[in-house]
């Protein structure tokens, strides 16, 4: 536990990544195989679930600290982080502990879970009085459920070639599925990760997926890349991706996140692939043979079992756009065109209603594949895919061995205002950053008013975020806990990826992705845009 909080504090504290590949190669170097093994599964993506509720929490740390509910309200306005916070107020400890982080999930946090009240507070005082401040905190991020570090799942897979002596890619290929619930991360498995043992045999195994091969996005003119029959250019959906394992008679579903999503999708499941095959595709919901809102699959994607009625209400289709594996054999050393070419071929084999090709757009030119992708909204599409016809499906986002390119449409825009504002966590805890934004609209007397529609929190700059905070702290009309009504000074260019009707939002839309494009200096507040506006960009 000591030394992965001590790695946790050291990403934490670093934008480097050079320094952070080193603390990671350090750990990874020495730790005990059952702590490693568990510290991958975080750093990959894994999420630890809550052990104990967030009110439980805070009710042991002010007893245990001797503070009244005001002063740790304050304390924790000031600090910006629940598990910061504790972690400050508690008195130092007085005794020590070497127990690793594998004993402190699967014997100490495991048994948190559902107990009683007065067993959670004995253990929590316990604890607490074994561990300094930032294993303290690391540990309130584990029993809380909000870990979070700041280094990315390739640094981990660097950092773990560099200690074993393996390609970053083969460690890449093992650690597919590596944060699946299904699955406790374990030495036996660990040392199977890091194993310098030759795996031929590792993707025929189970349903285990490849790594995904994912796309940058253009932001050059497209006839920079040379020829346009070099490319071969497929309409971007917006849906979920998933590659679809069929291996031993039997279907795996895995998201891009490494969920088994396979009971929440049973048509897709059901898909009757012949054995040793690998599709990857995007999910969607399809009516009238088009791809539905994402809104949509949204209904779907947090139900762990479906009802007949779901099924037929929100009919999912894998619409697939590559093979990865036919007749157990990994394709992705072969070039782009010759997979896609299997592809269709497997496609009119299977002959399913859940299975669709993803369709080639025909081009002579980049300008003809410009007008087409001006109609991407009409058809419920975000852009256009851009693959080399010569590309090998890579590992992550790489240019290794060719490219895919993401072309996607521009942005819906809408001019808002700010009316509410909470601060930050990490780094600008100090700082209002997390933003609440709204447009005019006309209530039933005629009285024109400002309805909330959107928070956005990225987008601005540092020196542009200490001109908002400080202009938010001058125009506060009242405080709610943390948040701060502010009154209407400061119009926004909003840009965001899609709208829906939403009768769960008091504007009656919901905008996904939203983020902040600019600053209005330049635009009066009664010129912002109107309800009217925003409901006129759904499709």
């Amino acid at each position: 536990m000591r030394e992965f909080a001590a790695l946790y504090a050291e990403l934490d504290s670093t934008t480097a990544t050079n320094r952070k590949l080193q603390a990671l190669q350090q750990f990874f170097g020495h730790a005990d195989p059952a702590d490693a093994a568990w510290a991958a599964y975080f750093l990959a993506g894994g999420k630890p679930r809550q052990a104990v509720p967030t009110k439980l929490l805070r009710q042991f740390a002010i007893e245990r600290a001797g503070l009244d509910d005001w002063l740790f309200e304050e304390s924790y306005q000031a600090v910006g982080d629940l598990a910061e916070t504790i972690a400050h107020i508690l008195p130092p400890p007085t005794r020590r502990t070497e127990i690793g982080l594998a004993a402190w999930i699967e014997e100490r946090i495991a048994r948190l879970r559902g107990a009683a009240p007065e067993a959670i507070r004995e253990a929590l005082f316990a604890w607490w009085d074994e561990l300094e401040w930032r294993e303290r905190f690391l540990f309130l991020k584990l029993i809380g459920g909000g870990f979070r570090v700041g280094v990315s799942r390739l640094l981990v897979t660097r950092a773990l070639g560099e200690v074993s002596g393996q390609d970053a890619k083969l460690i890449a290929q093992r650690l597919m599925g590596w944060t699946d619930k299904s699955f406790a991360p374990t030495a036996p498995r660990f040392l199977e990760l890091i194993s310098s043992q030759p795996d031929d045999h590792l993707m025929q195994r189970g349903g285990q997926p490849y790594p995904f091969f994912l796309a940058h996005p253009l932001q050059v003119e497209p006839t920079t890349l040379g020829p346009v029959e070099s490319w071969q250019a497929e309409w971007k959906y917006d849906g979920i991706r998933a590659q679809l394992v069929r291996r031993d008679a039997q279907s795996w579903l895995w998201s891009r996140g490494e969920d088994l999503i396979s009971e929440r999708f049973p048509e897709i499941s059901a898909i009757p692939l012949p054995d040793g095959s690998v599709i990857d595709g995007e999910i969607l919901v399809w009516r009238n043979n088009a791809p539905a809102a994402f809104a949509e699959l949204q209904k779907r994607i947090g139900r762990k079992s479906v009802t007949p009625k779901l099924l037929a209400e929100l009919p999912a289709v894998l619409v697939a756009y590559d093979l990865l594996e036919r007749e157990g054999v990994d394709l992705r050393g072969l070039p782009q065109a010759t997979r896609r070419g299997m592809l269709e071929t497997l496609v009119d084999e299977v002959n399913s209603p859940m299975l669709k090709l993803s369709p080639l757009i025909p081009a002579e030119s980049w300008e003809g594949l410009a007008l087409l992708r001006a109609s991407s909204r009409e058809r419920g599409v975000e852009g256009m895919m851009l693959k080399s016809v010569d590309a090998r499906y890579g590992t992550g986002r790489t240019k290794e061995g060719g490219v895919w390119w993401k072309w996607k449409i521009d942005p819906y825009t809408i001019d808002a205002v700010l009316i509410y504002a909470q601060a930050g966590h990490g780094r600008r805890a100090s700082l209002y950053t997390d933003y609440t934004f709204a447009v005019w609209d006309v209530d039933a007397s005629g009285e024109r008013k400002l309805v909330p529609f959107a928070k956005a929190y990225s987008g601005l700059t540092d020196v542009e975020i200490g001109k908002v905070d400080a202009a938010i702290r001058k125009t506060t009309i009242e405080k709610f806990g943390p948040v701060r009504s502010v009154k209407p000074t400061m119009v926004f260019e909003l840009g965001f990826e899609g709208i829906a009707a939403s009768p769960r939002h008091k504007a009656g839309i919901a905008v996904r992705f939203p983020r902040i494009l600019r600053i209005r200096d330049d635009k009066p507040v009664a010129e912002a845009d109107t309800l009217t506006t925003l409901r006129g960009l759904l499709p």
